[in-house]
């Protein structure tokens, strides 16, 4: 199921919540994913910092694109091309979904509602959706 308008708006205003604390959750967000997919950890750089930050501000692109698609830009097919050249497949995006819940329940909290996961859960399926049909991830 598709996000609705409701879950973007408050998809972006958690992610507005979380704005005084990129970094950490960037770098928590990292930490998860090698948890749950060691094997991924050698596709990217040791400066877990600068990486998080890229990822938080491309994350933040992405909620404003999805709030105004008409007025969109991101190129989709540019973004998972460069994924695809790190060795990203199409199977990384689930653990890539749950590392991201859990960092955003580190920072949150209680204020991360089972509504509002669910509300993240349906905007992260819809935009890696995108991201790997229009970069040709492969399988």
């Amino acid at each position: 199921m598709p996000p609705t308008q409701d879950d973007i708006t408050r998809v972006k205003q958690s992610f507005e919540d979380l704005r005084p604390y990129l970094e950490p959750t960037s770098v928590h967000f990292y930490e998860a994913l090698f948890k749950r997919a060691p094997e991924l950890r050698e596709l990217f750089r040791e400066d877990l910092k600068g990486q998080g930050m890229r990822f938080m501000n491309t994350l933040g692109l992405i909620l404003a694109d999805m709030e105004h698609p008409e007025d969109s830009t991101i190129d989709y097919a540019e973004l998972g091309r460069l994924h695809t050249t790190l060795g990203i497949r199409q199977s990384h995006f689930v653990p890539m979904e749950d590392a991201l819940i859990e960092s955003l329940a580190d920072k949150l909290g209680d204020a991360l509602t089972p509504e509002l996961e669910d509300a993240w859960r349906r905007a992260y399926k819809a935009f890696s959706a995108k991201l790997i049909e229009a970069g040709d991830i492969p399988a």
